[in-house]
């Protein structure tokens, strides 16, 4: 009859948001402190290395973000790259945010006097599920000649504590690749 049909239908959604609930509250929802490893392909004369990075929300929507890159190139030819900014975080809504931040660059490269310059960067970061976050991004930086590149990224979480996942960031005078963890310290 149409009230059983009405009682099913209730208990149902009822079950469905129960379920959504705990699985938010398992994985957490978008989280601005961790730190994270990643391994970074350069298709540029073939470079690689390392990244370690982080962030931490410090309050009221703003947060703190840096990594330092350790690379290797062909010819033999090391570049070290440190940044360090600050960061808005619009919460759009418990799974979705829009970013802007700024960062300080310094690019370190074996046998030049290096560069420094600052990286602009907006874009998104958000849950298509709670056990997976996307982000988009453009970055513009001020460092060499200045370059606009976009990036898109995804990350599995398998608790509220770690996280694994792929970057590609593609345009300007590179394309990058990179593959890595996050440990979600709060």
């Amino acid at each position: 009859t149409m009230k059983t049909l009405v009682l099913l239908a209730g208990l149902l959604a009822s079950g469905l948001a129960t379920a959504q609930y705990e699985q938010q509250s398992q994985f957490g929802g978008v989280n601005y402190d961790y730190l994270e490893l990643r391994y970074v392909d350069v298709d540029a004369n073939g470079g690689s290395g390392f990244l370690l990075g982080g962030s931490i929300d410090v309050g009221d929507n703003f947060f703190l973000l840096g990594s330092f890159s350790l690379l290797e190139f062909n010819q033999n030819v090391d570049a070290d790259i440190f940044q360090l900014g600050g960061g808005y975080a619009w919460h759009y809504n418990n799974d979705w945010d829009f970013l802007a931040s700024a960062q300080y660059v310094n690019v370190d490269v074996d046998g030049s006097d290096g560069d420094n310059g600052v990286r602009f960067s907006g874009g998104t970061r958000g849950l298509i599920v709670p056990q997976f976050e996307v982000r988009g991004f453009v970055h513009y930086t001020t460092a060499g000649d200045g370059d606009t590149w976009l990036e898109i990224a995804g990350d599995y979480r398998f608790n509220r504590k770690f996280a694994a996942g792929v970057s590609f960031e593609f345009g300007g005078d590179a394309d990058i690749f990179t593959v890595g963890g996050r440990w979600y310290f709060r």
